[in-house]
Order: structure tokens, then sequence, then C-alpha cells
């Protein structure tokens, strides 16, 4: 028997109890990141989100086995949240797609989820009508024609199934009955197990030939963007998942065989989301070390222009090398005393160090704060 033929699907419960120090825990941590993340300027907040939205889109499809080239995602998402960013590349239709599906479940957070705007998101993800060399049905529930919705592995005529999902006669009343759920604000769940009880409710029920699984994981991201009551992303639970992807597959495996008690499924969505806030700080360390290293050259008197453009080139990573009076005097547009000048001020003030060595190969890098 699968979970959703369970007497009593979609009656979900759990115990509270065995959930409670492990949820305060992650309003805890989500709390204190997105303290962080306040304080930062609106440069280095719009950095910090586009990382992190980079990295989702990338790891939710890698997922499901599809790697997209990082800077055409990149680019995508910045054009669209209309952030200037250096080196945007051209992207294609299908990078386009799946940014357009995330960007509109984060950035669009508090509107409803219809039916619509699931058929738009799954059409989205397949501009041609074509999951590979497959055609598929899109913008629309998967039908009897495409016969039943089975997870396999093993050879043929051997096969183990893993989950067998709802028949496609039951789609329409399954979705109707999970989006006026999802959509509902008397039921007093925390939003944070609201995210982990979307994502498994909508894998549940699979109710599209191609694309569930980034849906799914675009659905928990979109409750996620309600707990915290902002567009911006600043963790990624897809990038946690992708690094799990075995465990992740072999809890939903159980789950699926198991019934609508859903404790130890939760157990492992809170544990796997809270290693995500855990690790976006780690993600985040540059944008974190340009704050900190603005705040301590703010607290005495401001540098000159040359020397804000020279420091942000720094920070941003995208110089050959270390610093020197040539490069310098070339960036900033300056003589090379002006250049020695500057760079002197900055080695006093300690925003700059200098490396070992002398004469022509005198160079400098960064401080640590």
């Amino acid at each position: 028997m699968w979970i959703h033929e369970h007497k009593n699907w979609p009656n979900f419960n759990w115990d509270t109890g065995k959930l409670a120090s492990k949820l305060a825990d992650i309003r805890y941590q989500q709390g204190l990141l997105l303290g962080k993340m306040k304080g930062l300027g609106f440069t280095l907040k719009s950095e910090a989100n586009l990382n992190t939205l980079t990295n989702d889109v990338i790891k939710s499809s890698a997922i499901e086995g599809e790697n997209l080239n990082p800077e055409e995602v990149r680019s995508s998402i910045a054009r669209r949240l209309g952030l200037d960013v250096a080196g945007l590349v051209p992207s294609n239709r299908n990078v386009d797609g799946v940014v357009e599906l995330m960007l509109d479940a984060t950035q669009n957070y508090a509107a409803p989820l219809s039916k619509e705007r699931l058929f738009g998101w799954q059409s989205a993800l397949f501009p041609t009508g074509y999951s590979g060399i497959r055609r598929i049905t899109v913008g629309g529930w998967r039908t009897a024609e495409s016969g039943p919705m089975q997870v396999v592995s093993g050879p043929i005529g051997r096969e183990n199934v893993h989950f067998e999902a709802p028949h496609s006669d039951h789609l329409e009343n399954e979705m109707k009955r999970f989006i006026k759920w999802f959509n509902s604000t008397q039921e007093n769940v925390d939003p944070v197990l609201r995210a982990g009880l979307a994502h498994l409710w909508f894998i549940t029920i699979h109710p599209f030939e191609d694309g569930n699984g980034r849906i799914a994981r675009a659905i928990a991201d979109m409750s996620l963007a309600r707990a915290d009551g902002i567009s911006e992303r600043f963790y990624s639970l897809s990038t946690q998942i992708e690094s799990e992807r075995k465990g992740y597959y072999q809890i939903l495996e159980t789950q699926q065989h198991g019934t609508p008690e859903i404790t130890g499924w939760l157990k492992w969505f809170l544990e796997c989301l809270g290693r995500s806030i855990t690790g976006a700080e780690k993600s985040l360390s540059n944008v974190l070390f340009k704050s900190r290293l603005w705040e301590e050259i703010n607290r005495q008197p401001p540098v000159n222009k040359r020397q804000h453009l020279i420091v942000n080139r720094m920070l941003d990573d995208d110089l050959e090398g270390y610093m020197n009076t040539s490069k310098y005097a070339k960036l900033a547009k300056c003589s090379a005393d002006t250049a020695l000048r500057d760079i002197q001020t900055l080695k006093e003030r300690g925003i700059l160090i200098q490396n070992p060595g002398g004469g022509r190969s005198t160079s400098y890098r960064l401080a640590k704060v």
C-alpha cells in the first residue's frame, strides 16, 4: 500500500514533541542569518540573494541529473532582478525557464498558488514540449495515455518499483485539495513545517509527466519565503538536498511506503534545512567579508573614489594576481605617483598588506578582518 492509498490520506499527522526542539533551533538559526543579512547595504544584499538563487537553481536541476551553466543561470537571474552585474552572458531558454519558475515562487511568495500558475511553471521547464527526446504533456496534468507514474530501478523484467503515484483520474481532485490547503491561513502549523509537508504532499501526487521534483522544491522555497517574510533568499535548501541526494531519496521512498504519520520525514527535512542554513554563512563568506571590511574602513575617514574602486575590484576577486602600482594606475586612470600614494595610505590604514618581496615585484593584498 502506498501512502496515498491509506484510508487516512491526506490527513497528515506528526509528533510535535519530537520536532519541537529542532524547529526552535531552525527558527533561531534563521533569525541569526536574516539579522546579518539585514545589516548589509543594498548592493551586498543583492549580491548575496543573487548567489543563493543561482546555487538554488543549479542544484535543484542537478538533483534531476541536469547540469546548467552557472554563468548563464547567474546572468538570467540578474537580468530579471534588474541587477547591474558585470560579465553577464546570454542564456538559453531552458535556463531562463528554470529561473522564471524559481523567481516567481520566491519573489511572489505571497501570491496564491493556482492550477494555472503550476501549469505555467511546468511549461517554463519544458518550453519545447519535450523532455529530452520524449514528447510530454506540458501545461496540464499527466494523462492516462502516459501510463502509470512509477519510479523504478533495475533491469527490464526485474524492475524494483520504488513508488507509484495516484492514477491520473484522481489528479484534478487531489490537486484541488492540495492547492486549497496550501493557500489556507487558518491552520495552526508553523510555516517551516508547512514547507516540509507541502514538498512531500506535492511529490506524492506527482501531477506532471516531468518536472515534479523541481516544482516540489520550488513550492518548499515559496513556503520558506513565507516563513522568513522576505523575497530575498540567503540559504538554499536545494543545495543541501543535492549534497545529501541519497538520503533524500531514501527518506522519500520510506515515507511513500508508510502512512500519513510523517514525523520521520519532517525530522529529516528540518535537519537538512538546518544544515543548509548553517552552510549559508560559508557560501556567503565573500559577501560577509566585504561587509566587515567596509564597516572597518568606514570607521575611519572615508577613502577617495580611486581607493573605493580598487578595494571593490579586489573584493570582487576578478583581478589576475595581486595589486601593484602599475595595475592600480591603469584601473584607477591615474599616474603611478598618485597610485603609489593611494596604496601607501591604504597600507597605513591596515586595509592593504604588502606581500614579501620588493622592487618591481612589490605587490599588495587585502587585510583580513
